[in-house]
């Protein structure tokens, strides 16, 4: 077993502006533009954690909160939150900023999948996540239910085994 690492090591902070060719017809930055970027933030947080090259597994969720508008610099925060056997949850958020206006605001949350593998591309160990922080510690306890939605959802795993999943729902087993 790999020594764990603290949460806060894999932070990753990036920022971007939003030109005319990453809009759509109405002037905002287009989903599939935010979903590449949210790709690099994720996959470098991840390379941060193991140490290792990492590929993209699954996009869990994506939530659009806000429209980010022709102009705006954008901030994406990613951080891992939990690790596996080889892989690895990385929590994005993202932020919207109009400069001259002076004005800021949360426009995305994303949770991504990422796989640590070899120079052949075969999966290999990750070391685990050590929480510190309350915010920290329910991002990795909710990591656990969402791996076993992603399983169950995928048909690797079956529902009445995910255990975790089943208790926020107050299902009998």
């Amino acid at each position: 077993m790999q020594k764990a690492r603290k949460a806060q090591e894999s932070l990753t902070v990036m920022t971007e502006m939003v030109f005319p060719n990453d809009t759509n017809t109405l002037g905002n930055l287009m989903g599939g533009n935010l979903m590449r970027l949210l790709d690099i933030a994720g996959a470098i947080a991840a390379q941060k954690h193991c140490n290792r090259i990492v590929v993209t597994a699954s996009v869990d969720n994506v939530s659009f909160k806000e429209a980010i508008p022709l102009g705006s610099v954008i901030t994406l925060q990613a951080k891992v939150t939990r690790a596996f056997n080889s892989s690895l949850e990385v929590g994005i958020d993202v932020w919207a900023e109009n400069i001259p206006a002076g004005t800021k605001i949360y426009t995305n949350k994303a949770f991504m999948t990422f796989v640590a593998v070899d120079q052949v591309g075969r999966p290999i160990e990750v070391p685990p996540v050590e929480p510190e922080t309350a915010e920290e510690k329910e991002l990795y306890a909710g990591a656990l239910r969402r791996r076993q939605l992603r399983l169950v959802l995928a048909g690797r795993m079956k529902p009445e085994e995910a255990k975790e999943l089943k208790e926020i729902f107050k299902i009998d087993a």
